[in-house]
């Protein structure tokens, strides 16, 4: 049997756990609709949360259906308050669109190709073992991508760039040892 919300049944039923049952379903799709119009982000998430801080309260509110609304519109309204000044502060977040960036930089592997010499390279290139040579060569001359030089390599994307990393720790520490050892 399901009851209407009314004086009476608020009294008589005001310490069963029916009640809570009638006052979402008197009250739910109004809160829902004001939230929605008030323009909340997620208005059935915030409408769970506006029943979820009556439900403890209800045997506190006094002036019966009346009061009962006013009561479940005023928390409704608070959590509407809360979700505008969340929004608010929360900075937006947008889309990355390659084609809009304009920026001109060159990376830093693009400056390297241009100060080294073939030669150089050639000379880089035979320090580091054949499979992390494979993967610099693949990744640095050819512009290949983790995945794209993964692929061609036969292997998994974390697999190529821990070969690129070891290939670029030996270049590094080869490069050292270089510096100062010769005159």
């Amino acid at each position: 049997m399901t009851y209407a919300l009314t004086d009476d049944v608020w009294h008589a039923r005001a310490l069963e756990p029916e009640l809570f049952s009638i006052v979402y379903r008197s009250y739910a799709s109004q809160v829902l609709g004001y939230l929605t119009a008030r323009g909340v982000e997620d208005p059935e998430a915030v409408m769970q949360e506006v029943f979820l801080a009556v439900l403890p309260r209800l045997q506190t509110v006094t002036g019966g259906v009346a009061g009962l609304r006013t009561f479940v519109f005023s928390v409704a309204h608070a959590r509407m308050v809360d979700d505008h000044r969340r929004r608010r502060r929360t900075p937006v977040v947008l889309p990355f669109e390659p084609d809009l960036d304009v920026r001109e930089e060159s990376s830093a592997e693009d400056e390297v190709m241009e100060r080294v010499s073939p030669e150089e390279v050639q000379g880089l290139l035979s320090v580091p073992p054949d499979d992390q040579r494979e993967v610099l060569t693949l990744r640095l001359i050819a512009g290949l991508t983790i995945e794209q030089a993964a692929e061609v390599m036969g292997k998994r994307g974390g697999a190529v760039k821990q070969l690129q990393r070891r290939a670029l720790i030996r270049l590094r520490e080869q490069s050292a040892v270089k510096k100062y050892v010769m005159p």
